[in-house]
């Protein structure tokens, strides 16, 4: 699936992405300290602003900060570690940051955000 998928230049093209900061990390964490925070699926990532430090293993290096905006190239990234997840059971990628959470008997991914 690493193969087909060409996970090694993805993970490449997503540290190299456009990162966008949008405020600074301590306002993003204030607005987690308060509450004024939404937990995104995966499907509606892109654009929002994230509100904890995401980080895949491996590498182990962190990707986005609070702050940052998601933008195409994380999301698709994430929406494979979905699909990776789903086909390979007991052999889960960690990511530091994306809370799994079963809804309905299956399993969806969230990122806290700063809420809109």
């Amino acid at each position: 699936m690493y193969r087909s998928h060409d996970v090694a230049r993805v993970t490449t093209e997503m540290y190299l992405s456009d990162m966008q900061p949008a405020m600074k990390p301590s306002e993003a964490y204030a607005k987690m300290a308060h509450r004024e925070m939404d937990r995104v699926e995966i499907d509606a990532l892109e654009g929002r602003i994230t509100t904890v430090l995401l980080t895949p293993y491996p590498p182990g290096i962190p990707l986005l900060i609070p702050g940052e905006r998601f933008n195409r190239t994380i999301v698709d990234y994430l929406k494979f570690a979905r699909m990776f997840n789903a086909a390979f059971p007991g052999f889960e990628t960690d990511i530091h940051g994306l809370v799994e959470k079963e809804v309905e008997g299956a399993k969806r991914y969230y990122v806290d955000c700063v809420r809109l």
